[in-house]
Formats: structure tokens, C-alpha cells, sequence
């Protein structure tokens, strides 16, 4: 029945009770890595995040004065939670869409006054490269850009805050086991490339994706996060749930991190993804992150593919900006050897019309491995 011919029926609500511990939603993993997992999230999970975020003015800090623009999907966790269910419990003004469009979403920044846009990688992308974008210039309502959903490069960061003229870019980090923030930028902080830091009543740890030994500051290991807003587990997968979750309680993340003496993280890639060059780990995302910021890429996505003596290299699939069809693969690997050291640097370059992405805005890189393996078989 519509929910608005139930409110017209008169019907009484019926009595029922609900505890901290009963399951409110299922929402699925987005599958970035494999095959997607239900994701069982109880009241005091969601209601947990919810506190988390805007506990502390450092982290959140909207009004009802404030107008937000609904470009993420309400059945992925971050346009649930921290766009939908955020902005009803702060009295925002929220701009619905019915489906990504440019053209509207431009418009609804322009004509509404959005103040704060979420958005996830490719749409800062977006807003800092395209062309089309200084039709709507300026935005003078719109201060801050907040990102999540996948690593954001600091050349993007300082490119679209100079063309926007912003107050602030912004990063949380999260992942639906985690309903879903576990870090956020501080206002005013500009470890640009970092993901924050940790939200209030969670723990986190850093360790050996070898030993399992806990590491110190500046080591890079394994994401791992507790606090009262982890998952009750997956959906009839007890098996995946204990696969991800330590005896102290702490979830795996599967991310592989830093963590300075000053509490900033920054994420460094997926533990399964990192492309193994001569015995060195290469994150894909790094490099994603510096190719992004070259003025003539409009979108790009790295896998690793096998190399008889290296054992892999990394290639790169690129979506050329727009009015730069001449861009060639030497300009990019050339591009990125000034950038990186010699062990990451892109050893080819294809070419594609789009980089295949989860409604969320994450680089599905099992779909680019999947395209690879497809031609080398033929």
C-alpha cells in the first residue's frame, strides 16, 4: 500500500517494539572486489553513525539554513545515511534527483543555492575539468565539496577548489560494514589526499597485511575499525563475517593505510588490488589519483596485468577530457614518470570511452581485469 494512502486510512500504528539490536536494513557491499554481500545494520548501528557524524561541530556542521543537492542513490548507504538520513536529522534543505544528469545537477547547484554538495570522485572530476561547468560560474552559495566513496588525489583537491572558489573539499571514509563512516576531514585541516580522522567512539589499529602484528605511525598496513556502529554481520554468511572480524572486535577492512603522529589517515589502496612490481606493492588508486590531476584526463582506472619479469605492471585506462582527443599513451606514461618513482611508474595505456564504476562512484577494477583477460585470451 502507498504510504500515502495507508496515513489516509486512519489505521493505528501498530504496537510494535524495537530494540538497539533489531536489524533496520540489508543494504548490499558494492562488490568493488567480488561478489556483493548483505550487509545486516541494526537501529543502534545507523543511530550510532548518525550521533558520530554530527557530534562535533569539527566534522559536521549543517543547519537548516543549508541546501544539499541528492546526486547519490538513498539505497547505497552513503546517500542513505550520511545525505538522506543526516539532512532530515539537521533540518537541511534536500534537492532530489531523479537520475544523474549534468545538465540538472548543474542546474539544481545554480538555481537552489546548494551550499554543500556530496559527491564522489568522478563528479569533483567533473566540476573541476569540464568545459560546461563555467556556464553555471559562479556558484557563490556553494562552500564545500564533501567526497567519499573512493581516494580523492590532492592536485584534483586544489584544482577544483580554485575553480569553484570553495571554502573547503572535504573526505570521509567508510565502507557499508561500518553504516558507513568511520573518518572524517576536520574543517579546516589540508592534508589534502587524506581521509581524517576518526570519528568519536571508534578505534582504530594499523596492521601487517603479512604478520598481523599492529604497526606503528608512517607504516603501512591494514585498515581496522571498532566502534558501535560495525555491522551485526553479513546476511547467512557466517563464514565471510568471522573471515573480516578479529577477537577484539575489530573489522578488517580490507584497505590498506597510514596513519600519522597527529591522527590523520590516508588510504593507500585494497589490500587484494595492489599491483606487485619486482617484489614492490603498487597502489593502484596513487596512481589514479596523480594521472586524474592532468588537465587532458577526464577519467582513468590501473589494474595490474602480468609481466614475465616484473610480474605485473601497472596499465592505465583513460578517458581523454574532452577537446583533448590528441592526448597519446607516451604523453600519459611520461606524465606519470615525472610524478612517481621508477618502480610505479605506467608501463601502458588504453584508451576507453568510460571507466566502469559502482553507483557510488567506485572503480570497479574487477570489470577492467575482466576486460584485459577477455583479450588476452582471444
Amino acid at each position: 500500500m502507498p504510504f500515502a494512502a495507508l496515513a489516509a486510512s486512519g489505521a493505528p500504528a501498530p504496537d510494535v517494539t524495537v530494540s538497539g539490536s533489531d536489524t533496520l536494513c540489508i543494504p548490499y557491499s558494492s562488490g568493488t572486489s567480488g561478489l556483493p554481500k548483505g550487509v545486516v545494520l541494526t537501529h543502534s548501528n545507523l543511530i550510532a553513525n548518525l550521533i558520530q557524524l554530527s557530534h562535533k561541530s569539527e566534522f559536521i556542521s549543517m543547519d537548516s539554513t543549508d541546501v544539499l543537492v541528492g546526486v547519490l542513490p538513498f539505497f547505497h548507504i552513503y546517500g542513505l545515511v550520511v545525505l538522506m538520513n543526516l539532512s532530515l536529522m539537521l533540518g537541511c534543505k534536500l534537492v532530489t534527483m531523479p537520475k544523474f544528469d549534468p545538465a540538472l545537477f548543474l542546474k539544481i547547484l545554480k538555481v537552489h543555492g546548494v551550499t554543500v554538495a556530496h559527491v564522489a570522485p568522478p563528479l569533483v572530476n567533473f566540476l573541476a575539468k569540464h568545459p560546461v561547468i563555467d556556464s553555471v560560474l559562479p556558484l557563490p552559495k556553494l562552500r564545500e565539496l564533501f567526497s567519499g566513496a573512493a581516494p580523492l588525489g590532492p592536485e584534483l583537491i586544489e584544482a577544483v577548489i580554485k575553480r569553484l572558489d570553495l571554502e573547503e573539499v572535504r573526505q570521509g571514509y567508510g565502507m557499508t560494514e561500518m553504516s558507513p563512516a568511520s573518518h572524517v576531514t576536520p574543517y579546516g585541516d589540508k592534508s589534502f589526499g587524506a581521509i581524517g580522522k576518526l570519528l568519536p567512539g571508534m578505534q582504530a589499529k594499523i596492521v601487517s597485511t603479512e604478520t598481523g602484528e599492529t604497526l606503528g605511525p608512517g607504516e603501512r598496513g591494514e585498515l581496522c575499525c571498532a566502534g558501535p556502529n560495525i555491522m551485526k554481520g553479513y546476511l547467512n554468511r557466517p563464514e565471510a563475517t568471522a573471515g573480516c572480524m578479529d577477537d577484539d572486535g575489530f573489522l578488517h577492512t580490507g584497505d590498506v593505510a597510514v596513519v600519522d603522529e597527529n591522527g590523520v589517515f590516508r588510504i593507500v589502496d585494497r589490500v587484494k588490488e595492489l599491483i606487485k612490481v619486482k617484489g614492490f606493492q603498487v597502489p593502484p588508486a596513487e596512481l589514479e589519483a596523480v594521472i586524474a590531476g592532468y588537465d587532458k584526463v577526464g577519467d582513468v582506472g590501473v589494474i595490474g596485468v602480468p609481466d614475465e619479469r616484473a610480474g605485473e605492471l601497472p596499465k592505465a585506462f583513460v578517458v581523454k577530457q574532452k577537446g583533448c582527443e590528441a592526448l597519446t599513451e607516451e604523453e600519459v606514461i611520461a606524465y606519470v614518470a615525472d610524478k612517481v618513482a621508477p618502480y610505479k611508474k605506467v608501463a601502458y595505456v588504453e584508451f576507453v570511452e568510460t571507466v566502469p564504476k559502482s553507483a557510488a562512484g567506485k572503480i570497479l577494477r574487477k570489470e577492467l581485469r575482466a576486460m584485459e583477460k577477455a583479450k588476452a585470451s582471444k
